[in-house]
């Protein structure tokens, strides 16, 4: 079953993120602002995966000094969608 989530990220360049999830699979995330290229790439990266897989690689991920990233932040996203369903 499909399912869109909008995810407003926080402590990142980042502004919204929006998943498509078929069960528990990733069919596409969309960034809005942010480093491009590298959200993109990651973006067209997870697309068929796990969330939880996903979930698992990127949760934690740092910037620089922040305690956050776009994709750590994509991790609590994926993570809230899934707890929707």
């Amino acid at each position: 079953m499909k399912k869109y989530f909008t995810f407003y990220p926080e402590g990142t360049c980042s502004q919204m993120i929006e998943i498509e999830l078929d069960g528990d699979t990733v069919k596409e995330v969309i960034f809005t602002g942010g480093c491009n290229g590298n959200l993109n790439g990651i973006s067209k990266l997870i697309e068929g995966m796990k969330a939880e897989d996903v979930i698992s690689k990127l949760e934690g991920t740092r910037c620089g000094f922040k305690d956050t990233s776009c994709p750590d932040q994509l991790s609590k996203a994926l993570r809230a969608a899934l707890a929707e369903q």
